[in-house]
């Protein structure tokens, strides 16, 4: 199964992306995923079922220690994986 992940995390800063929203997009693109897309308001990424739930579980963990006091996540079964 493929799945792909929407994420914010907050509280959001105009000025400089803080810690919480880094480590959250460094956790995505560092994670086996492809067609990751990261972006000032919002976050996307697709892949295969583990590799995108074990990301999520990272994301979160890390995002909430580094400041995030909300992750606003969707994730969607988009087809079966290709592998």
């Amino acid at each position: 199964m493929r799945l792909r992940v929407e994420f914010t995390t907050e509280p959001f800063d105009l000025d400089e992306a803080p810690a919480h929203a880094v480590v959250a997009r460094e956790v995505i693109q560092s994670a086996e995923l492809d067609a990751v897309d990261v972006g000032p308001f919002g976050n996307t990424a697709e892949g295969g079922a583990d590799e995108v739930l074990t990301a999520v579980g990272s994301l979160l963990r890390k995002a909430l220690a580094s400041g995030a006091t909300r992750v606003s996540l969707q994730v969607n079964v988009i087809g079966e994986d290709r592998k």
